[in-house]
């Protein structure tokens, strides 16, 4: 009867050890979404899902959901290293209505054993139609690339880094474009012994309310080539350095215009060069902390230029 029953124990263990082995083995690195998909399909390219939510479960970590047409995909919660790939080349964007929802994206990984903990997406067109709170927010990872992207509509910011863990986050923003955000275009701020380091490149932040890039409490955050026209209220800013003493912007080829304060520095370090600042309130707003300008920005059409420390080229 015990050889009987230990025979069974094995058994058992052997099915679920398989049974485990075909789970892990049905997650594809690639898989596919499609407009005229459905999620119960196991998301190859012949039978696509429907929803980005749908490809996740089915995608293996360091894998990528990529888009075979245009369609409306779902927002995402995303706990593994991925890729997301809108389609772009011909096929448009892949849209995410993310009305009513908290975020278009949120990345979230803790993993320990996710070592990369980076998430890439790709030719994404976000709309928050008016309700949807952020476009795309991350509270835990190592690094996030957003490349060839559109966030519009949202009521709260259209790029939030808002780090919950004392880590070192890496942030690639390229060829993005942020409108009509409620609160602020792009934030960034992380805890107590944690680092956000960011590039941004080739990006444009039109009216957002709030301000249009903000370096918050520990980020060190790198823009060039960008346009930052935000129209925004009273006390905000085209790009704003605050948080504490840490908080970095260094800004490099950008046009800003129509802001009430084009660079104001609250806390922390800014440093301008080669831009254009034009048609608005205050250039230059030193608070409390350093502003510094390299000589080479033009300035003209705004009410007040402000205080600067100059600092010569060599």
């Amino acid at each position: 009867m015990n050889k009987g029953r230990l025979t069974l124990n094995i058994l058992t263990t052997i099915t679920f050890i398989f049974a485990l082995a075909a789970m892990t083995h049905a997650q594809a690195t690639r898989t596919w979404v499609s407009g005229v998909g459905d999620d119960v399909n196991p998301c190859s390219r012949t039978a696509p899902c429907k929803t980005y939510a749908g490809a996740i479960s089915k995608t293996a970590k360091d894998g990528e959901i990529s888009t075979l047409d245009p369609g409306g995909f779902g927002t995402l919660t995303i706990t593994k290293s991925i890729t997301v790939n809108g389609g772009g080349a011909g096929q448009g964007y892949g849209s995410v209505l993310s009305a009513l929802a908290p975020q278009g994206f949120l990345i979230n990984i803790t993993d320990a054993a996710d070592v990369r903990k980076t998430v890439r997406l790709n030719w994404l067109d976000i709309n928050g139609a008016s309700t949807g709170t952020d476009g795309i927010r991350m509270i835990a990872g190592s690094a996030l690339h957003i490349e060839n992207t559109n966030i519009d509509g949202v009521t709260g910011d259209g790029i939030d880094i808002n780090m919950n863990t004392a880590t070192v986050a890496e942030v690639y923003i390229k060829n993005v474009s942020i409108r009509n955000a409620a609160t602020n275009g792009i934030i960034m701020q992380t805890v107590a012994g944690g680092l956000v380091l960011a590039t941004i490149d080739d990006f444009q932040v039109n009216n957002s309310t709030g301000d249009g890039v903000e370096a918050g409490a520990r980020a060190h955050i790198t823009m060039r080539n960008g346009v930052i026209s935000t129209h925004n209220g009273a006390s905000s800013a085209g790009v704003r350095v605050a948080g504490d003493s840490t908080a970095e912007a260094n800004i490099d080829g950008c046009i800003m215009n129509y802001n009430v304060d084009t660079v104001r520095v609250d806390l922390g370090t800014a440093r301008v060069a080669n831009s254009i600042i034009s048609g608005g309130g205050t250039a230059f707003r030193n608070v409390g902390g350093t502003l510094k300008t390299f000589g080479t920005n033009r300035i003209d059409g705004m009410a007040n230029v402000g205080v600067i420390t100059p600092v010569s080229q060599s």
